[in-house]
């Protein structure tokens, strides 16, 4: 983890829908009783944008809520303390920056989530409910093996170099591709 670097999505969301009937607990996928086989809503697998990649196993539907972010919730500072998540490359990061300050660590007792990357023409949204708990939703329908992706709008404190800049590199390949993975609007305030 590079120190001070959390994802920081836009979590401004008013009200949260769910595609299964607005249970978060069963937020991956409801099969009919009747189906024989249950189909997964996703799949871990490599990318072609980085490492793992979490892709759809079925279609997904506009505004399914498709998986719940899941890790320790720590403090930033702690945060900062922790040892990175890959000591092979120091700006991977399994950090999701909460509201309330806080960060979920998914690099401890966390999900598929984590695996999934980062794009700056996302397919999903994360969002953040009354509760603090952190899901991510389709923006649009996904097709079966499209890999999800949203845009991690990562956050840092201090000055924002092009050396910075170029180890948060964007890999996602979209026509719109902003070259990083860094949030566009600067550098947040140290806390």
């Amino acid at each position: 983890m590079r120190r001070g670097v959390v994802a920081s999505p836009r979590l401004d969301r008013g009200a949260i829908s769910c595609d299964n009937g607005g249970s978060f607990n069963l937020c991956a996928v409801e099969m009919p009783e009747a189906t024989a086989r249950k189909t997964h809503i996703y799949v871990v697998r490599n990318s072609r944008i980085h490492g793992r990649g979490v892709f759809a196993g079925r279609t997904i539907r506009k505004g399914t809520c498709i998986v719940e972010y899941r890790g320790e919730r720590i403090s930033v500072r702690e945060a900062e303390r922790r040892p990175d998540s890959d000591p092979d490359n120091p700006y991977h990061t399994f950090l999701f920056e909460l509201n309330d300050g806080r960060v979920i660590d998914a690099s401890v007792h966390g999900n598929a989530a984590r695996w999934i990357n980062h794009s700056c023409d996302p397919n999903c949204e994360p969002f953040e409910d009354e509760d603090g708990r952190v899901f991510i939703e389709a923006r649009r329908t996904i097709k079966k093996g499209e890999e999800l992706a949203y845009d991690y709008k990562l956050s840092l404190a201090g000055r924002i170099t092009t050396k910075i800049k170029s180890a948060y590199g964007c890999r996602c390949g979209a026509s719109g591709c902003r070259g990083t993975m860094l949030d566009g609007r600067g550098p947040r305030a140290p806390r």
